[in-house]
């Protein structure tokens, strides 16, 4: 069972007072691909998994805000990879001028997060949704891993950082990491924000994570010395 979460310092309020103006979407800030253009990758990805079981794992916004039907959910563990802030965030969450940073897995450790079933349905019919939303913006890569589960190891689609792109920034020191939080704001909210609800999902799951859990404290810091 989770273990009972402990309370953050940073909060919505906090945030809100820092981001209360809306920002205008740049779509020049961020080039996203078309569905002609994501069809391919998604094919080759899909290729001779049909009719298997379809899993997702989830260890940053798919966890509070999965956007697709889920069947089934389990806690999970993938070896190999750690979740980081690691991807620039220049459009959305962020600008070319104050750009913010998302989640992604690097290389090394563990990640705990979530692994969902969706419903039994036509593969690509159902991948896509998921596939446009994760890969347009080319700050990640796909792959299917094993993640390891109290029920049995399942094969999950799992999107991991694509270092041969410019928005992957390495490992970054987690103060630089977030002085940029702090400051980024898009036309979908503040960076602080998806730090925030990816903290609170983890704590209410039990996923002890000191990456997230230092930057929301050095976040918080950072928002009070600007309200």
């Amino acid at each position: 069972m989770p273990s009972a979460s402990r309370p953050l310092d940073l909060t919505l309020d906090l945030i809100r007072a820092a981001h209360a103006g809306p920002v205008a979407d740049d779509p020049a800030a961020l080039t996203v691909m078309t569905d002609e253009e994501l069809r391919p990758g998604l094919e080759e990805i899909v290729a001779g998994r049909e009719g298997a079981a379809l899993w997702v794992f989830a260890y940053g916004s798919l966890m509070w805000r999965p956007e697709f039907p889920v069947a089934e959910r389990r806690l999970g563990t993938v070896r190999g990879f750690h979740r980081r802030f690691c991807l620039l965030q220049r459009r959305f969450r962020g600008t070319p001028e104050r750009s913010g940073f998302v989640l992604a897995l690097d290389r090394g450790g563990l990640c705990r997060g979530v692994a969902f079933r969706l419903p039994d349905a036509e593969i690509r019919e159902a991948l896509m949704p998921l596939w446009r939303r994760e890969m347009r913006g080319r700050g990640y890569v796909a792959r299917w891993l094993p993640v390891e589960t109290d029920e049995g190891t399942v094969s999950a689609l799992t999107f991991l950082a694509n270092r041969a792109n410019d928005r992957y920034a390495g490992r970054l020191p987690d103060e630089e990491i977030a002085d940029r939080i702090a400051l980024a704001c898009g036309h979908a909210g503040p960076s602080a924000e998806y730090l925030y609800r990816t903290v609170e999902a983890c704590e209410a799951l039990g996923i002890r994570d000191r990456h997230l859990w230092r930057l929301q404290a050095l976040v918080a810091a950072r928002l009070r010395a600007l309200t």
